[in-house]
């Protein structure tokens, strides 16, 4: 589909660990604000999100910092009060069609294959309908929330999004 779209890989297919963060009161999810320690690969990204403007488009704030040692900043963060509350995991393709400023990236997770479109809102509009979609199937819902409703509809507990299954420990707080 996306290929025959004119989009080719720009990024190999990966592993990606996620995990939000935030303060036992849940301060950052309160002010609609997120911290996410990613591994991805060898990758290890920090991301801070703002509050999202949600319409037809999400928009929001995100500043994203390469780290050195995901696992050192984990513990760094747990020193500042900051606890794990949700982790997700997926594997990511990114395809760019050659000259255009948008990304596509084609999430494959433990509840389905998610394709998430970055760019411009004309760019996201176009693609879109090049690749098939409507605008009635986008969707601005963070994994969180695809999760906690796969997880009603299926009457599972909501704990963490992983390819073992549903882990004990820590009980997710919606966090996106």
């Amino acid at each position: 589909m996306l290929s025959t779209a004119g989009f080719r890989v720009s990024k190999r297919r990966v592993f990606e660990a996620n995990t939000i963060v935030d303060t036992a009161r849940g301060t950052l999810r309160r002010s609609g604000r997120l911290l996410r320690i990613r591994e991805a690969g060898r990758l290890g990204i920090l991301t801070y999100k703002g509050p999202a403007a949600i319409g037809k488009y999400k928009d929001r704030e995100e500043l994203e910092l390469e780290v050195s040692d995901p696992r050192k900043l984990s513990k760094i963060l747990s020193r500042l009060d900051f606890a794990p509350k949700f982790r997700y995991e997926k594997y990511r393709t990114e395809y760019r069609r050659p000259g255009e400023a948008g990304t596509a990236m084609l999430d494959e997770t433990p509840i389905g294959v998610y394709l998430e479109l970055e760019g411009a809102p004309a760019w996201i509009d176009r693609n879109a309908r090049r690749l098939g979609f409507a605008e009635s199937d986008f969707s601005t819902a963070s994994y969180y929330g695809l999760y906690a409703a796969y997880c009603r509809e299926h009457k599972l507990p909501v704990t963490h999004m992983t390819f073992q299954g549903q882990e004990t420990g820590v009980t997710s707080q919606e966090t996106e």
